[in-house]
């Protein structure tokens, strides 16, 4: 019981790492624990745009353990273009340490989950992938562009981070979002 106590306290940390993006209508940023909690949630609601058979237990632990090596690496820009091969072995170590607190068959099971979602092959990782990479972008949608401008990211290459792979997961979604970041680019929402 105390391993497991241990491990969810080490989670709380979560809390601390900052993200990029704002909240609707709060002055702060987010951080990595309520986009994991939103993201859950995002995809638990988009189940019925699903266009193959998901598992939607098993989406939805690949979405709060997804981001958990954040704890020790801290967040990156999800339109961050350079640096992804070291950060993802930083991030490995990161919850091998942090799964590893955990009686072995459970920290082998949430490792599992997690590798599971940076391969990206199974079709609920496709579909956990889309989730994350729309959520940041459904928030600047809403806040007229506010990490876009701030961190000068142009509208290709949003389109570039994220339409491939909400596409390949839940293409009624990057249909919708498709339009909308169009019609974002025109009231000039994005960086140079």
């Amino acid at each position: 019981m105390q391993q497991i106590v241990d491990f969810i306290l080490e989670l709380d940390k979560l809390k601390g790492v900052t993200r990029k993006v704002k909240p609707t209508g709060l002055d702060r940023y987010e951080n990595s624990a309520e986009h994991s909690w939103q993201i859950a949630l995002l995809a638990l609601s988009l189940a019925p745009y699903v266009h193959h058979a998901v598992d939607m237990d098993r989406v939805v632990a690949l979405l709060l353990v997804h981001d958990i090596g954040e704890i020790d690496t801290g967040d990156t820009l999800a339109f961050a273009e350079h640096g992804w091969a070291e950060r993802k072995a930083a991030e490995r170590v990161a919850v091998e340490r942090i799964f590893g607190l955990l009686p072995a068959p459970q920290a082998q099971r949430f490792l599992m989950l997690w590798q599971e979602f940076e391969d990206g092959v199974s079709a609920e990782a496709r579909f956990a992938h889309a989730c994350d990479r729309a959520m940041p972008v459904l928030l600047n949608l809403n806040n007229q562009g506010q990490s876009w401008r701030e961190n000068g990211i142009s509208h290709a290459r949003v389109i570039a981070r994220v339409g491939p792979p909400i596409q390949a997961g839940c293409p009624a979604l990057w249909t919708h979002l498709e339009g909308r970041l169009l019609a974002a680019r025109e009231l000039g929402w994005f960086g140079a």
